[in-house]
């Protein structure tokens, strides 16, 4: 109702006018160039609240917009409140400053004003709706600058141009200050001046849906948009603004129908293209291409920050958004004062950033330049012509071809007169931008292809030709110098810019136009003068002389070669690509992405970024799929990640693979390299070729019919005598010459036969042809019938020291005609300087056909004759003389490939013509096996093809074959040709004395292998000896990696092995359950820490310090569960003092190293391995060898009390030497790799159980970590990799070193309590102090090491078994202890009535029964069965049996280990159901293999003692504390000994998952949303990456995590980026991410928004580095995160 809205409408005006009002009040001209930007951010503050209101009206709906829209837009309000007539001062000023914001609207210069002014009074205002701008547009600042210009008299670049622009500008008023006539434009206005506000942007936008709005809110868009422009301009934060200028514009012309209308009633075409003319206006700098001095060319100024910032983008932008609508673009191809404009904008662009090569010194300030102007081409010029060109797709656009072709030549005729460019481009300067060129070739193209025009209709004259090719092929000769380092002065820039012209996302716009315009000069110029023109352009005319020497005037010999082969390959190129020439879409496509994949494998996001068709277009897909199979992603064997790959497939290697398409698409020359080695290697595989193959021949598809003309180039004499002299010059091994110009010449070849003009007559030709051809090379131009021809004779001109000079011309009675040969030569000498004198005279010929096109062209008489440039040709006087010589040749092309497949199989008569044996092939030519091979098959397929296509040649083939030709002519042996003799000589020398080296070098590897990477061989022989009566101990010897000496390692001068130390919690991880922990993913799902291996050892360790004496309890179990240090190597060993000197030389280095040397971290000298610290290796062999099951004679009792002598003796202290220092100090490196918090366990701080406790612990670790690597069991056995990198043994010396200054007081030695009954019983009750801990509680593994290391070493095998022995009895009684307290009390009583019966048989002490009813009945003494039921086992015999070989086994794997390092030896492999056994024989507890079905664990049993008093003795200390303490007996009893390995925690198959759930998950340290979310994949802790909220110690949450839950390893997965880092003590790397797309491509930081999938492979990949702690080797990107993650 209208009731309603009454009082808005009233409101409304006053409210939006106070806003204006405000707008005006706050704007300050800012002064000078002091932006005011403070000033307006405070306005816009203050006026926030007003917005917000707007804002909310136009949430309101329709009906409120719809009053908002009146208000605007209606002139009325307009006028009765802002005119500023009337009492109030305030809007008076108001209204003054609004005016003085105006003038700079202005978009007129000064001097156009007055004329502007008095067309207005004439014409009188225009109507409304145009009245905006289409005008030109520079800053007013410019006026002052073109002034100066044109003060110097010249005639002024600015002022031309600028006549030009205004007279096309369709209607004056838009030159003038802008007029407001309603709220809605002067609120434009303000938005503009105040740099688009946010706000204000939003509140204009959010009125779009109301039609009226939007219509008004457009056309007044396009009536600001020159001063849009200028702000812009000014702006200081450009790249917002514009940003927020597209996000309107966008809304605006993306409407067909919308942009229509603004087209037809404000000229919106006309003001765009106006505004950017005039935007570029103002960067205009005179170019100095060509003619220096006299070039009126302009050329925007690519240094300036218009273009380096690309401020010209909205623009842009804008302009090729509203070409895309056709109606639009439809007026604008029609309108021909446009297009004569728009050519006017390329004109800017053509021939900017010039670079000249630089001749002397390195030029000092390399320019990054290029980056503007490739982006500007690309943006500015390229984008606008493929917009238009989409609309010239059918035969009725014929007719905007046309204009567009016409008015592109017009520009480019008055480019061509503005740089004065004659006939000859400046030597040593080139642009890779020619827009002007590039849009004549693809609207060429266009035209041919979907038009159906006839292409001559719209070509130019022969000269413009002429004149066209001349730049497109400099730029071509340009990238050959680039790549033969001709522009190395001019620094890295120059091949910049050569890549990023052949780019995949230039190169549809650059490098494709530019060869298909050189096709279409080629295809209708004078073939013999493109040919020539291209030799001289590559610098190349001089090298192509029959003499075996020559000079050239303008190119170095070492650039010779590369510059040949760039001419060659730009030829082969020219003829064989089809791009533009007949190939359709489909097959660009594929050919493109055959190209693509054939230099490596792509990922579906790339196969083929190059073609002009975007992926996901239709053919995209089902192109993709016929050329290539998905490789889903795999690892290779570094570890290395892979994405979901494409792979040729092996058809296309065979029939497809086109080298020519590869060449063209690289941006490095190693990638065509890499294209040919696939090739190979696709051969070999396949069995078709087991060689190293040239690049194959393929087929193309058929020209079409307006390009014909191109074929004139293959048969063209000036291309044969080319051809015929390469041939010769390879031949005759000249120099300079490569197997890549042999391949190309056969290519050019085979092409020329391929696409012969017509079937020759096969008549004889008559015999006068032989008379004709002296005068000139070759009878006719048809390559065919060339290639039989004979050259007799060539004359030569070269340097007088050629070795052809010194031979006397041949005596004239020689046969052959000479005489008459001779008269007839004298006369072609004055005609044409016969002979090579021809080629020699590409360069006049060139000049004379040239001048014959331009008379021909030209009717004016007076036509002044053009001056010759650049005759540099005329050899200068400094060169030594030229004379003149004649050669005898007595070739044909035919002769000469007959000789070159001599010479290329290294056996006279190579070459036999197949179809003599087999008169099919002639008739089908296509055979199979000539496809693919090196030279010869080349050769034979050309003189294949060559006998197909004429009788006469295969004649001709055969008689040559006849004639039992040697390799090489006979002739004098020229020195030339003896120095190619000697050279064979020498380098067959040569390689034979680098066999010898290899050989030796080989051997030596060998040596080396076999003694630094396996320090410890077990070496069978040295087993045999042992077996003799004496103990032959070998000294091992040792490589250093650094001085390259061998030798043992001495107590003076250690060897170490490299090592890397490094803080684990890996082996804390371990979960008692085999189904991995998820990653959370809800609420509900919480991961406790409670059941790690970790917690509940700790749990132990403090549940034994409680009741037990503290001393007594750090021996008792392990640490490093947590932080333990493992130690790995590379297995490379090297002198500690060479490693010194070492670590100093890396100190001196300052080159930044991913590590940090001060830390003492180095990289292996050999393997590149990271490392941080240096094992010493204990001199002698360090093991005895016995055999492999040593029974000793010495029994029981008497092995037993060694053992315990052997600990009595007290480990002196070593004397000071360099080995004991380093042991030390290698110890200290230990201690320090983990934290305090992990070493220290004991209540007293500081005492020395402390240091004993994390000593053994280390071995521990090692071990448990080793076996953790081996899967968890020794089934497989073997040495393992583990076994080759194991520095297991080195370490025990080191530890054993160390322990061995702790005596252990005789009276708490655990060997005692393990071998001897006690005789006082009541000794323990007297004590005040706490008990020791009770036998039975200990860890039988840690009381092993503690007994190895703490007797002397080495360690005799007789003892170490015997030790085995005796901790194997209290492990077993361990065992029946927890199995008694698990099974229910009815259960105990049976066992104990049924044991009790047997204990008196023989073999009691051996039977678990027997022994189990006395360990029940021992235990019932205590308290300790009366406490609660447990879980019950269900108990049988066999069950028992299991159970007690579970319990035992890590005790055993552990030792087997152990075993196995310090005395070598294989482990043996064996099924999982009998590891147990193999494992007790190995270790020697079982006395002799028994037949499966009747082994019981307890026949490995060997007591010391009798049985039964041990058993009551150790059960007697477990009664006495379950007196004190029945609550805890149990609970210390039952040990966990089942652990699963190490996992990471699972993730779900989807990331949406994770990202739904963690994105939005509140930090629970901070309680804040995490802007960079992480969480750990280890125990699924949620972090913030970066976050300070969460900062302790100025140490970052990442970092901090990293060192509580992995001692200082982190695995974390960032929730927004989808990638996993790792965080390793203070460095951090990208490890990658786990989830792939459905291509198998990673989405880092989720950019391109596709669903990703987990891909398990690379997760196990993760989760194996984690494992086997060798991120630090795979990774290689570490970088410091100075603990700031």
């Amino acid at each position: 109702p209208k009731d309603l809205l009454m009082m808005s409408e009233l409101v409304l005006p006053q409210f939006i006018f106070s806003l204006i009002q405000h707008l005006r009040e706050g704007y300050n001209e800012p002064a000078l160039d002091l932006p005011s930007e403070k000033d307006l951010h405070k306005i816009l503050q203050v006026l926030e609240p007003h917005v917000s209101f707007l804002e909310d009206l136009t949430k309101m709906g329709g009906a409120m917009r719809s009053v908002l829209t009146q208000v605007l837009t209606s002139q009325q309000f307009y006028k009765n409140l802002s005119s500023g007539v009337g009492e109030n001062a305030c809007a008076k000023k108001s209204h003054e400053k609004y005016l003085i914001a105006l003038k700079g609207s202005g978009l007129a210069f000064p001097e156009d004003k007055i004329a502007c002014g008095i067309q207005e009074q004439g014409a009188g205002t225009s109507t409304l709706s145009v009245q905006g701008l289409a005008g030109g547009t520079a800053t007013s600042g410019q006026g002052d600058s073109s002034d100066e210009e044109d003060q110097d008299g010249s005639q002024g670049v600015g002022k031309r141009k600028r006549v030009k622009l205004s007279s096309t500008t369709k209607d004056q008023s838009i030159m003038d200050v802008l007029k407001h006539k309603c709220f809605l434009e002067e609120l434009l206005f303000w938005t503009i001046k105040y740099e688009f506000p946010q706000k204000m942007v939003t509140f204009l936008l959010n009125m779009l849906p109301d039609q009226d709005y939007k219509i008004a809110f457009t056309k007044t868009f396009v009536q600001h948009y020159a001063f849009i422009m200028k702000t812009l301009k000014k702006s200081h934060e450009s790249d917002t603004m514009s940003n927020r200028i597209v996000h309107i514009s966008v809304q605006l012309f993306s409407n067909e129908e919308l942009a229509r209308q603004v087209t037809e009633e404000c000229q919106l075409l006309d003001i765009m293209v106006t505004v950017l003319l005039y935007m570029m206006e103002s960067c205009l700098i005179k170019s100095e291409l060509q003619d220096e001095e006299n070039s009126l060319h302009v050329v925007v100024n690519c240094g300036e920050a218009l273009l380096k910032n690309n401020t010209y983008w909205p623009l842009v932008s804008d302009f090729i958004n509203i070409l895309s609508h056709q109606s639009v673009a439809k007026k604008f191809l029609e309108d021909h004062g446009l297009l004569v404009t728009w050519m006017n904008f390329v004109s800017f662009f053509q021939g900017m950033n010039l670079n000249k090569r630089e001749l002397n010194e390195h030029v000092e300030f390399e320019s990054q330049t290029y980056y503007a102007a490739f982006a500007a081409e690309l943006e500015a010029c390229a984008q606008p012509m493929w917009g238009l060109l989409s609309h010239c797709k059918v035969r009725e656009t014929q007719e905007y071809t046309r204009n567009v072709v016409r008015y592109c030549l017009e520009a480019l005729q008055d480019w061509f007169d503005a740089i004065n460019f004659v006939d000859e481009p400046a030597p040593n300067q080139v642009t890779f931008h020619l827009p002007l060129h590039r849009y004549f070739a693809m609207f060429l193209s266009k035209a041919v292809k979907c038009q159906e025009l006839d292409l001559d209709t719209i070509l130019p004259d022969q000269e413009m030709l002429m004149k066209l090719m001349i730049h497109p092929l400099q730029i071509q000769a340009s990238l050959s110098e680039i790549h033969s380092n001709m522009w190395v002065r001019n620094g890295l820039q120059i091949k910049g810019q050569a890549m990023t012209y052949v780019q995949s996302h230039f190169c549809n716009s650059m490098i494709d136009p530019d060869i298909y315009l050189l096709q279409v000069c080629a295809s209708r110029l004078d073939p013999d003068y493109f040919i020539s023109s291209v030799f001289e352009r590559f610098k190349v005319v001089d090298l192509l002389t029959m003499a075996s020497q020559h000079q050239n005037t303008v190119l170095d010999s070492e650039h010779e070669r590369s510059m040949l082969e760039g001419a060659l390959t730009f030829l082969v190129l020219l003829l064989s690509l089809r791009l533009h020439l007949g190939m359709t879409d489909d097959e660009i496509l594929r050919a493109e992405m055959v190209a693509q994949l054939c230099m490596n494998d792509r990922t579906h996001k790339n196969p083929n970024p190059k073609s002009g068709i975007i992926p996901g277009s239709l053919s995209f897909e089902s192109v993709l799929s016929a050329v290539a199979d998905f490789k889903a992603p795999v690892f290779e064997p570094g570890g290395s990640m892979q994405q979901g790959m494409y792979t040729p497939k092996a058809e296309v290697w065979d029939k497809e693979f086109d080298p020519v398409m590869v060449i063209l698409r690289t941006v490095y020359r190693r990638d065509v390299q890499s294209a040919m080695d696939r090739y190979t290697a696709f051969l070999k595989q396949s069995g078709k070729f087991p060689g190293n193959p040239w690049p194959p021949y393929k087929k193309r598809t058929p020209l079409h019919p307006s390009y014909r003309g191109l074929i004139k180039l293959l048969h063209c004499k000036t291309l044969h005598i080319v051809l015929f002299t390469l041939l010769y010059k390879i031949l005759m091994d000249h120099q300079n010459l490569s197997e890549h110009v042999l391949c190309m010449v056969l290519y050019l070849i085979e092409l020329g036969l391929e696409n012969s003009p017509e079937q020759e007559s096969d008549e004889e030709e008559s015999a006068g042809g032989q008379e004709r051809c002296h005068d000139s090379w070759f009878p006719g131009s048809n390559l065919v019938s060339n290639m039989r021809h004979f050259i007799n004779y060539v004359r030569v001109r070269v340097p007088e020291t050629a070795p052809e000079v010194k031979r006397e011309p041949p005596a004239s009675t020689s046969s052959d005609g000479l005489a008459s040969s001779q008269s007839s030569r004298r006369k072609s000498l004055q005609r044409e300087n016969s002979g090579t004198a021809q080629v020699f005279s590409l360069v006049a010929e060139r000049r004379k056909k040239f001048q014959e096109i331009i008379n021909r062209n030209t009717s004016e008489a007076n036509q002044v004759v053009r001056p010759k440039t650049s005759m540099k040709w005329s050899a200068p006087g400094a060169t030594p003389q030229l004379t003149t010589a004649i050669l005898e040749v007595k070739e044909s092309i035919l002769s000469l490939l007959i000789k070159l497949h001599h010479k290329l199989s290294g056996k006279q008569n190579s070459y036999y013509p197949p179809w003599l044996d087999d008169v099919d092939v002639l008739i089908h030519p296509e055979i199979p096996r000539y496809s693919h091979g090196d030279g010869m098959t080349a050769v034979e397929r050309i003189l294949l093809k060559a006998a197909v296509q004429s009788r006469l040649n295969k004649r001709i083939i055969e008689e040559i074959c006849r004639k039992v030709t040697p390799p090489v002519p006979p002739k004098k042996i020229s020195s030339a040709e003896k120095k190619t003799l000697d050279k064979e000589e020498r380098r067959q020398k040569a390689r034979e004395r680098q066999q010898k080296l290899l050989a030796e070098f080989a051997s030596r590897q060998k040596s080396f292998m076999e003694t630094a990477m396996d320090v410890e061989s077990p070496d069978a022989d040295v087993a045999m000896e042992v077996a003799t009566s004496e103990q032959h101990v070998s000294e091992a010897i040792y490589d250093c990696v650094i001085c390259g000496q061998s030798g043992p390692s001495t107590e003076d001068r250690p060897t170490g092995l490299v090592v890397l130390l490094q803080a684990s919690s890996v082996l804390g991880q371990c979960r008692n359950s085999t189904e991995p922990k998820r990653l959370p993913t809800t609420e509900e799902e919480q991961i406790y820490p409670w059941d790690t291996c970790a917690a509940l050892h700790d749990v132990r360790l403090t549940t034994l310090q409680r009741y037990f004496k503290d001393s007594s309890c750090l021996q008792a179990v392990s640490i490093g569960w947590e932080g333990g240090v493992y130690v790995q190597t590379c297995g490379h060993t090297l002198h500690i003092d060479c490693h010194k000197s070492y670590m100093e030389s890396l100190r001196n280095d300052q080159v930044l190293q991913g590590f940090s040397v001060d830390k003492g971290e180095f990289t292996c000298p050999l393997c590149r391995q990271f490392a941080n610290s240096v094992l010493p290796c204990y001199p002698g062999n360090n093991m005895e060898r016995s055999v492999w099951q040593s029974h000793s004679n010495k029994c029981m009792q008497d092995l037993v009390q060694e053992v315990e002598d052997l600990q009595e003796q007290l480990g002196t202290f070593p004397s000071e030497t360099n080995l004991s220092k380093e042991m030390e100090s290698v110890m200290k490196d230990i201690k320090s790799t983990t934290q305090k918090k992990y070493t220290d366990y004991s209540k007293t701080p500081g005492s020395p159980d402390n240091d004993f406790l994390f000593m053994y612990s280390v071995a521990r670790t090692n071990l448990e970590l080793e076996l953790v690597h081996r899967g968890g069991n020794l089934c497989s056995g073997g040495a393992s990799t583990a076994g080759k990198r194991s520095c297991l043994n080195q370490l025990f010396h080191v530890l054993a070193m160390h322990m061995r200054l702790y005596s252990i007081d005789s009276a708490y030695n655990p060997w005692r309590k393990l071998t001897q009954p006690l005789q006082d019983k009541n000794s323990e009750l007297v004590s005040e102090e706490l008990p020791e801990v009770p036998v039975l509680y200990r860890d039988v593994s840690s009381l092993l090491l503690i007994q190895i290391l703490t007797m002397p070493q080495p360690l005799h095998r007789e003892h170490f078994t015997c030790i085995i022995k005796v901790l194997f009895t209290l492990l077993y009684t361990q065992a029946l202890a927890a199995l008694s307290v698990k099974c229910s009390a009815e259960d105990r009583m049976a066992w104990k009535e049924s044991g009790a019966l047997k204990k008196n048989t023989s073999s009691g002490e051996k039977s678990w029964e027997v022994l189990l009813s006395h360990v029940i009945s021992e235990l019932s003494k205590g308290k300790i069965y009366d406490e609660g039921e447990t879980e019950e086992l269900a108990v049988n015999l066999d069950s028992v049996e299991c159970y007690l070989q579970q319990f035992c086994l890590p005790f055993l794997r552990i030792t087997s280990l152990l075993q196995h390092h310090l005395f070598g030896g294989d482990l043996p492999s064996c099924q999982e159901d009998e590891e147990f056994t193999i494992l007790a024989s190995c270790l020697g507890l079982l006395p002799s293999f028994q037949s499966a079905h009747q082994f019981t664990s307890a026949s490995c049993l060997d007591w010391p003692v009798p049985a039964f008093d041990m058993i009551s003795q150790w059960c007697s200390e477990l009664a006495s504390f379950a007196d004190r303490h029945p609550d805890q007996v149990k609970a210390l009893l039952i040990q966990e000994p089942k652990w699963d390995l190490p996992r990471l925690l699972q993730l779900p198959e989807n990331y949406n998952t994770i990202f739904q759930y963690y994105h939005r998950k509140t930090c629970s340290v901070c309680t804040k949303v995490p802007k960079d979310p992480a969480v750990c994949l280890v125990c699924g802790t949620f972090v913030c990456l970066k976050g300070l909220c969460c900062k302790q110690q100025s140490y970052c949450e990442c970092v901090l995590h990293s060192q509580n839950c992995g001692a200082g390893t982190g695995i974390f997965l960032l929730i927004n980026a989808s990638v996993i880092i790792i965080i390793r003590g203070h460095r951090f790397c990208l490890w990658g991410s786990v989830y792939l797309d459905a291509h198998g491509e990673e989405d880092r930081d989720l950019r391109r928004g596709k669903p990703l999938y987990i891909c398990k492979e690379r997760y196990k990949v993760l989760e194996q580095q984690w494992v086997s702690h060798t991120f630090d080797h795979i990774n290689k990107r570490w970088g410091p995160h100075y603990n700031g993650l």
